[in-house]
């Protein structure tokens, strides 16, 4: 007879599940505008997965990547993460074994308490445990530190900004791009998405906002041909009188 499996410390047995595992530790992000660059990067791609099949996008979400992480506690996850060809469902956590695959994309964001951690310790599990295929960093702080590393033969080699200084991700096939701008009230320089053209996704507000100018611009389309309209049938009647009837016939 097979030995009992291990429990872990808090009285689940190997292996966890999603719906067993912690997924809230209580701690908030750090500041206003962290919470809203996570937002931004996670609402940008919500309408881009709605025309693919599979897809999933989350943001600070616990990561679950091994059992002896399980074990040790060690519940932290990403700022933001996506990953391709997965059902589109709710997660409570990412659970890599339970999911099949890693994330492909991870951002993390800098902050003067996790910046060391985020560009040495984190960095080295992303590469050499979680093997994520592209790690991304930004402080929202100070814009001018960010930095993208594609896994080449097991290591993380830089991705250098092509001439647009835009770091491509070749996994979404998407470039990240510093904007400036104001996004949810607040004025500063963004991390954005952006197509492989340079055209900047748009996020779920904007989409609609976007839809809403253009129906407006079709409506007063619609209402100056009508006046033009109006406008040609006067001169027709001061030439010529009122039209004739529907239906009647003329020779």
């Amino acid at each position: 007879m097979s030995p009992p499996q291990e429990p872990l410390p808090f009285g689940v047995i190997l292996p966890p599940t999603q719906d067993e595992l912690p997924f809230d530790d209580g701690v908030p992000m750090e500041t206003q505008r962290h919470k809203l660059q996570m937002d931004l990067l996670i609402d940008q791609l919500i309408p881009w997965l709605e025309q693919r099949e599979e897809g999933y996008v989350g943001g600070n979400m616990f990561l679950y990547f091994s059992l002896a992480q399980v074990r040790n506690q060690d519940f932290k996850g990403p700022d933001f993460f996506a990953v391709l060809g997965v059902p589109k469902k709710e997660r409570k956590s990412w659970v890599v074994w339970e999911e099949g695959k890693a994330p492909d994309v991870i951002i993390e964001l800098l902050s003067p308490s996790t910046a060391t951690e985020d560009k040495t310790k984190k960095k080295l599990i992303y590469q050499n445990q979680v093997r994520v295929p592209e790690y991304f960093w930004f402080d929202p702080f100070n814009p001018d530190d960010w930095a993208g590393f594609t896994l080449i033969n097991g290591s993380y080699e830089p991705i250098f900004p092509d001439q647009f200084n835009q770091l491509f991700s070749q996994q979404l096939d998407l470039s990240l791009l510093r904007w400036s701008g104001v996004y949810k009230t607040v004025e500063t320089v963004w991390l954005r998405w952006a197509t492989s053209e340079g055209e900047i996704l748009p996020t779920v507000d904007e989409l609609s906002a976007q839809k809403a100018q253009e129906a407006q611009r079709q409506a007063q389309e619609a209402q100056q041909r009508s006046q033009e309209l109006e406008i040609l049938l006067n001169r027709y009647r001061q030439q010529f009188g009122e039209l004739p009837e529907s239906g009647s016939d003329h020779f």
